[in-house]
């Protein structure tokens, strides 16, 4: 495992944390120290992939991060991209992937939204998280969400919220052919 580091226009890519911590020290900005180098050190024997950043004064940081790439080259076009993505994200990549794969049949679409509603008593309204769910004849994932979303448009308060069809408060389900 390799570590980039960056502090404004001074980057590296090391191969072991003394080599970064070498890095570190040669910019004076950073004041390595004691303590400073015993974080850096648990941070690369971590599992953690995410970017590390630390505070130099207000505003003003370098980060670390963790790769696979050999080069600077490599990691700079990001060939080096860890193949442990967690299943949730590509599940969610696949799933905005699908919503404009043309199917034409009926869909079972669910939309989660902000519907405005009067309460009773005080005459305020406010927003209720509403749940709505609806099989449509569609020809794909985001015309099944268009069809909803204008239904549902001509039946509530127009100040309700509705989400992105890219979010995770819409989900379809293409159900097959109309026999």
């Amino acid at each position: 495992m390799n570590l980039y580091l960056r502090y404004f226009d001074k980057e590296a890519l090391v191969n072991t944390v003394d080599e970064a911590i070498d890095f570190l020290k040669a910019i004076d900005e950073i004041g390595m120290n004691p303590v400073l180098e015993a974080d850096i050190r648990d941070y690369a024997a971590s599992d953690v992939f995410y970017p590390k950043r630390y505070k130099i004064r207000p505003r003003v940081y370098f980060i670390i991060i963790k790769t696979e790439a050999a080069n600077m080259n490599d990691f700079k076009e990001k060939k080096a991209v860890r193949n442990g993505a967690p299943e949730k994200v590509r599940q969610s990549t696949s799933n905005v992937m699908k919503l404009n794969e043309e199917r034409d049949g009926w869909y079972e679409g669910t939309i989660d939204f902000k519907r405005v509603q009067q309460v009773p008593g005080t005459g305020k309204f406010q927003y209720r998280d509403t749940h709505f769910v609806a099989v449509v004849k569609a020809m794909s994932g985001i015309d099944c969400y268009n069809r909803i979303v204008d239904h549902l448009r001509q039946r509530v308060d127009d100040r309700s919220q509705f989400p992105s069809a890219k979010g995770k408060n819409f989900k379809f389900r293409y159900m097959g052919m109309a026999k």
